[in-house]
């Protein structure tokens, strides 16, 4: 009689990566806890996950920052940040361009914001000429950098 051993070999990262993947799924099928609002209504999401890459594309975010506005926390600027994007309803695009001189040295920054504007999904990217012009068009939203 022959008998043949099988042996199993897991490795360290198959194993790491079963786990996130599992823990991924409780938390994405986990049911949210409710928050009262005004007059015990559900407070819609406002937080918005911004960041800023050197570049003309995302490259992995060197600076960033979750932005929370109910209260606003969580950004250097965050209650500036808060106030302008309620006043061009949580749309990075239509906030006012700022009345700024900026150098034309061609240093691209990339923005990149991702979450959620009361209750809304929040998906911005754009590419500036550099980082003065992105401050001049939006505002405190992508001013990590500043206190």
């Amino acid at each position: 009689m022959t008998y043949t051993m099988y042996t199993t070999c897991t490795s360290v990262k198959a194993v790491r990566g079963a786990l996130l993947a599992v823990i991924a799924l409780l938390v994405c099928t986990a049911p949210a806890p409710a928050q009262a609002g005004p007059r015990g209504a559900a407070a819609p999401d406002t937080w918005l996950a911004v960041g800023v890459d050197r570049g003309e594309t995302r490259t992995g975010t060197k600076s960033g920052a979750v932005l929370s506005c109910d209260p606003p926390q969580g950004h250097p600027r965050a209650a500036d940040a808060c106030a302008e994007l309620a006043a061009a309803n949580g749309r990075i695009s239509d906030i006012p361009a700022r009345d700024t001189i900026c150098t034309m040295v061609h240093a691209p920054v990339t923005a990149h914001a991702r979450g959620q504007w009361r209750g809304q999904p929040v998906e911005y990217t754009e590419t500036f000429p550099n980082a003065c012009v992105m401050r001049a068009r939006t505002g405190s939203v992508f001013a990590l950098n500043e206190a």
